[in-house]
């Protein structure tokens, strides 16, 4: 552990070096250094990734390394609001119990002196980990650096030091010195070459700037970005992989090329703070990646979340083969709730994602360490639900809880018409709630429900007849979550590619006290949302599976388990 000096010399550097640094976040100066005396656990996550107290925003680093789990994040040490950012570090050996260690970088040096942002680490072949990262000097120009641990012998790598040749990417006169951040993880090209990308934009023009290194220490951008596309505005926090074309669910090493494998491409959208990926190919000749036709860049694509989900970070995972991905969700109350709250942020359940077997999307499942925490397990089975009827899932800690769920229909035939302009999800599920009358469906859980139902979140589906194939539109509509009018309480909506010839829909939701993550169709679309019941809180929290479609749905089978806190949760 750090010394009593050295974490005064650390806080002092924290201190004298608070400036008028956001990027999109906003600042409050009276609150960003105001330490946090109280903590109101009320809402506080039990078995999602959180720091006692404080304000958390992007994951930052994620890797395996010598056994062990590392997770980097976005932290103010001193306060429940965005500021003072410095790298906190904590460490696991599944990926659900952690142990927070002292932080990894803080500001520093010249080049990271108001602020040591978002990144990503790379694990080198001669198995030595760097940490790259984006600082913002002395005139608020985005430099991208680097550090290497102090000590490779010490398991948890609990220093890190800065070589004395950063800044290692400076933005030159064709790049927006206030927009070029969050380098990537590196790969290792045919020639030999790591690369990485570096987030940024050009007037309202978004890009992966491309940077090649022969050996870790001096990068040269490339001519061209890796990929760019107009009128999408400032790319944060890419992310650039591959993925197996193969079928399996195993993941790809970063430096993974050839044949059966697609890449994706991730950007964090700050305009509208979603993220959005494509699937394509990479042409290692050219350093070009191309979208498949078959994506989209911007708001109009693929996304890894309909919800309160942003700047992902994902990493391979040598141990279990497997691509894992971090994201972080942010509040939806005010900051002066989270000052009175003392925290702000958390840190979702890593997912295993891969390629769909269709090669159109990802598809995401809650890593399966996850499931060591189910404790008490409640069944249902063949329960058949009339209009207007629903039914309490009694024997499950309702606030803290893991459902499984699997609903079916006789038929296809009383689907609602679907109507060709009805693109936007998000707007369709706010005119069509859950209370709202359909043909099949809208069916599915009311989560943190209160007993008579004054509040309540409900995730749910509901189907239509659509041009060519059937629409089948997912929900976690949060407009009923909570008696409080001060809350930001939308709903949430993706729509869900799935063939329906054998007339089933599964559902699992992750809840957790005031975040509901939802996978449809065994993940093929994502949903969290944050909420704030009045009254569903802990002991007083209900669920339901419910029936609001003139078909009748059956709950083929429910299985749902009260979660348990990790052991080592900080």
């Amino acid at each position: 552990m750090a010394s009593f000096k050295m974490l005064s010399i650390f806080i002092y550097v924290l201190l004298i070096n608070i400036g008028g640094l956001h990027a999109s976040h906003k600042i409050f100066p009276e609150y960003q250094s105001l330490d946090i005396e109280h903590v109101d656990p009320t809402f506080k996550t039990a078995y999602h990734f959180q720091p006692q107290k404080h304000w958390i925003n992007d994951p930052n680093g994620p890797m395996y390394f010598n056994g062990v789990y590392h997770l980097f994040y976005q932290y103010n040490p001193w306060g429940a609001v965005w500021g003072n950012i410095v790298w906190a570090h904590s460490v696991s050996k599944d990926m659900v119990n952690w142990e927070s260690i002292e932080p990894a970088i803080f500001p520093s040096e010249d080049y990271d002196i108001n602020g040591c942002w978002s990144g990503s680490a790379t694990v080198l072949p001669t198995n030595k980990p760097v940490i790259m990262y984006t600082g913002i000097d002395k005139t608020i120009r985005q430099l991208q650096n680097y550090a290497v641990p102090k000590n490779l012998s010490d398991p948890y790598l609990r220093e890190w030091i800065k070589p004395k040749n950063n800044p290692i990417a400076v933005p030159d006169k064709s790049e927006n010195a206030s927009a070029f951040r969050d380098p990537t993880t590196a790969w290792k090209g045919r020639d030999g070459h790591w690369r990485m990308v570096v987030g940024g934009k050009r007037n309202m023009r978004g890009m992966t700037h491309l940077y090649r290194s022969k050996d870790f220490k001096n990068w040269i951008k490339a001519k061209h970005p890796l990929h760019s596309v107009p009128n999408t505005g400032m790319w944060e926090c890419p992310d650039f992989y591959p993925v197996s074309t193969s079928g399996a669910k195993n993941g790809l090493d970063t430096s993974s090329l050839g044949e059966n494998v697609k890449h994706v491409h991730k950007v964090s959208l700050d305009i509208t703070r979603y993220e959005y990926y494509t699937l394509g190919t990479y042409l290692t000749h050219k350093d070009k990646y191309v979208p498949d036709n078959t994506s989209i860049d911007g708001w109009a694509g693929l996304r890894y979340d309909y919800g309160n989900f942003y700047a992902s970070k994902s990493f391979y995972d040598p141990v279990k083969l497997r691509r894992v991905m971090w994201g972080w969700a942010n509040e939806s109350d005010t900051e002066d709730d989270d000052v009175a709250k003392g925290w702000s942020g958390v840190q979702l359940i890593p997912r295993t994602v891969w390629l769909d077997p269709n090669g159109k999307q990802l598809l995401q499942w809650p890593i399966e360490e996850i499931e060591s925490l189910r404790d008490e397990k409640v069944e249902m089975s063949n329960l058949k639900l009339e209009k207007g009827d629903f039914s309490e899932v009694k024997g499950v800690t309702a606030a803290q809880a893991d459902v499984d769920v699997v609903f079916s229909f006789p038929s296809l035939e009383k689907a609602e018409k679907f109507d060709p302009s009805w693109d936007n999800a998000e707007n369709l599920c706010g005119q069509k709630g859950s209370h709202v009358e359909g043909g099949i469906g809208p069916f599915g859980l009311l989560t943190l429900a209160s007993e008579k139902l004054e509040e309540y979140t409900p995730v749910f589906f509901r189907i239509f007849n659509g041009p060519e194939k059937n629409v089948v539109l997912m929900c976690s509509d949060a407009s009923k979550s909570s008696l409080s009018p001060n809350l930001y309480k939308p709903s949430f909506a993706g729509f869900v590619d799935v063939d329906l010839k054998d007339n089933k829909l599964s559902l699992r939701s992750l809840i957790d006290h005031s975040v509901i993550e939802s996978f449809g169709e065994k993940g093929k679309t994502c949903i969290t949302s944050r909420v704030y019941p009045s009254l569903a809180i802990d002991n007083n929290a209900h669920l339901f599976v419910f029936n609001n479609g003139s078909e009748v749905v059956t709950v083929e089978n429910l299985q749902a388990w009260s979660m348990r806190r990790p052991q080592s949760m900080n």
